[in-house]
């Protein structure tokens, strides 16, 4: 008998089981397999499943509480192992390097830690390090699972042309020994970059050389135009502007010039969050779909270089772009057609947005700059010589100049003029001609010839004809009188036999000795007021024998 008591043999199981394993997964064979044999023993498919599965057979001997702490709690167990994996991964460095178990267990002991709870103190003795790492792995929190990123989510665009991933990626061939063009203000010549975009939908891609410094905000929007414009390969059809772009957050999705380029296109710009911006889970990841096309191009293609070298770079972009016209007629990743069938057949219903001509393209790309116009009409931009309006002449001004055309617009006070074109050195004496006023300069000359015009009375300067009309003089303006807060009782006495104190040193004599009618009256003075000038004067003129003897200073 089979365990748990099911009717059916473990010789018949094996059997079966064996004679599964020698077919493929979805062989048509299985399925009658596991009907007759469900039929013969008298057993659901599900049964004969679990049963294969081993999943009724006797488990190992083991202790009853295996799996549960018997130093602590199970709770207060699973509370510290909460608090030193938390203490890991706040010592985790880029590195990985993080507190070691036995070094946790030391701070914990001799130190504790702060919690949202208040201090947590570990009882000496109560925990290992051999028990706490047992119990993090049994629970999950163990420094590779806390810090194991969570799974990747695969999307796909439901129509070609809805995603374009963008990327470029150094050459293997490093540098061509030919460089069409080197900066004289850099070392060494430019390195060759690959650049590419992949359909997110068909994965078709389209990628060219270059060779930059770096990576390039010109080149980048150079290649972008080639990839959405119409190639001259009438076997190639892949073009048009994509909806969105996918891209790393580099100097190329930073530049405001890049995303002014693409906003004028209609085209969304997507880029890679920063490092630690979502959690744990990575915000960039180095194995979507255009590192994809990368790896082959360069396996497949580059590889041969050893062989023979392009010498320039048009004629490396001719055999990459042979090589790629092969990849995109590749099989699709998980449809049986090519990629580039995938592309042809789920073309938006409107067909693909068209894109629009060079020197269009040219007018998107300018970068603004502020700069300010001489009096003679000019300015210089990147070494070359404009001569603008009048209008803004002495002005700081806003240039647009372009990435790719000598064109240059300008803007001031949120008007726009242009465009203009470079001009050469100083107007020669036979073709000078004056500028056309200005705005600015007819209202100028319209207030000069008014100033003189202009005449104010003499009543101005002397006031003789100043009249003020009945009933016309301002209310006065209320005002409170100041508070002395008198922080050392210069001003008024604190208290009465304080006052009486002074009273007695500026007469040179005790109250108690002085006649009757004296003390009413120092008694009356005092009752009256503690104001030590009023005091002191009424005394003075009571007691003259007093200041004559020098009392009066008190």
């Amino acid at each position: 008998m089979s365990p748990a008591g099911v009717a059916v043999p473990v010789e018949a199981l094996a059997t079966l089981r064996r004679r599964l394993a020698a077919l493929p997964n979805r062989h048509p064979e299985r399925k009658a397999l596991l009907l007759s044999a469900a039929d013969l023993y008298a057993v659901s498919r599900a049964t004969l499943y679990r049963l294969l599965r081993g999943e009724s057979r006797p488990r190992d001997a083991c202790r009853v509480d295996r799996g549960r702490p018997r130093a602590m709690p199970a709770a207060e167990a699973e509370r510290w192992c909460e608090i030193v994996a938390a203490m890991k991964l706040r010592t985790t460095n880029r590195k990985g390097r993080h507190l070691s178990m036995v070094r946790v267990l030391e701070l914990l002991v001799a130190h504790g830690v702060e919690t949202p709870a208040g201090l947590q103190k570990l009882p000496a003795g109560r925990l290992t390090a051999s028990t706490l790492n047992r119990h993090l792995r049994r629970l999950g929190y163990d420094h590779d699972r806390m810090t194991r990123p969570p799974p990747a989510v695969r999307f796909q665009a439901e129509r070609s042309n809805a995603l374009w991933h963008f990327d470029m990626s150094p050459s293997d061939l490093k540098q061509l020994a030919m460089p069409p063009w080197i900066d004289p203000d850099r070392t060494g010549a430019p390195g060759l970059m690959l650049f590419g975009v992949v359909d997110d939908r068909s994965g078709v891609a389209y990628q060219e050389y270059r060779c930059v410094y770096g990576e390039d905000v010109e080149a980048a929007l150079r290649f972008l135009f080639a990839a959405m414009a119409p190639k001259p390969d009438a076997a190639d059809p892949f073009g048009g502007i994509p909806a969105a772009l996918y891209l790393d957050n580099g100097p190329v999705a930073k530049s405001a010039v890049f995303r002014r380029v693409m906003e004028s296109l209609g085209v969304e710009v997507l880029a890679h969050l920063p490092a630690g911006s979502d959690g744990r889970r990575p915000t960039a990841r180095a194995k979507g779909k255009v590192e994809r096309p990368f790896r082959t191009v360069k396996d497949a293609h580059e590889t041969l270089y050893h062989f023979h070298q392009p010498a320039t770079e048009d004629e490396a972009n001719s055999w990459l772009g042979r090589f790629v016209r092969t990849y995109n007629g590749g099989e699709h990743r998980t449809e049986r057609h090519s990629r580039l069938d995938d592309w042809l057949a789920h073309l938006p219903p409107d067909g693909i947005r068209a894109m629009c001509a060079w020197e269009r393209f040219c007018a998107f790309a300018r970068e603004p700059e502020r700069r300010a116009v001489g009096i003679d009409c000019r300015l210089t931009v990147a070494g070359v010589a404009y001569e603008v309006d009048s209008e803004p002449a002495g002005e700081t001004v806003v240039v647009w100049w372009g990435l790719f055309d000598q064109e240059l617009w300008v803007e001031h006070r949120e008007e726009r003029f242009g465009p203009y074109h470079p001009v050469g050195g100083p107007v020669p004496l036979h073709r000078y001609r004056r500028h056309r006023k200005s705005r600015q300069e007819v209202r100028a000359d319209r207030v000069g010839e008014l100033a003189p015009l202009l005449a104010l009375p003499r009543a101005a300067l002397s006031g003789e004809e100043d009249v003020v009309l009945v009933g016309t003089r301002p209310e006065p303006v209320p005002v409170q009188p100041f508070r002395d807060p008198d922080p050392f009782p210069q001003l008024v006495f604190p208290s009465p036999l304080v006052a009486r104190r002074a009273i007695a040193d500026a007469i040179r004599r005790p109250l108690g000795a002085l006649a009757e009618e004296d003390r009413r009256f120092i008694d009356a003075l005092v009752a009256r007021t503690l104001s030590r000038p009023e005091l002191l004067a009424a005394v003075h003129e009571r007691f003259p024998q007093g200041r004559r003897n020098g009392a009066g200073a008190c």
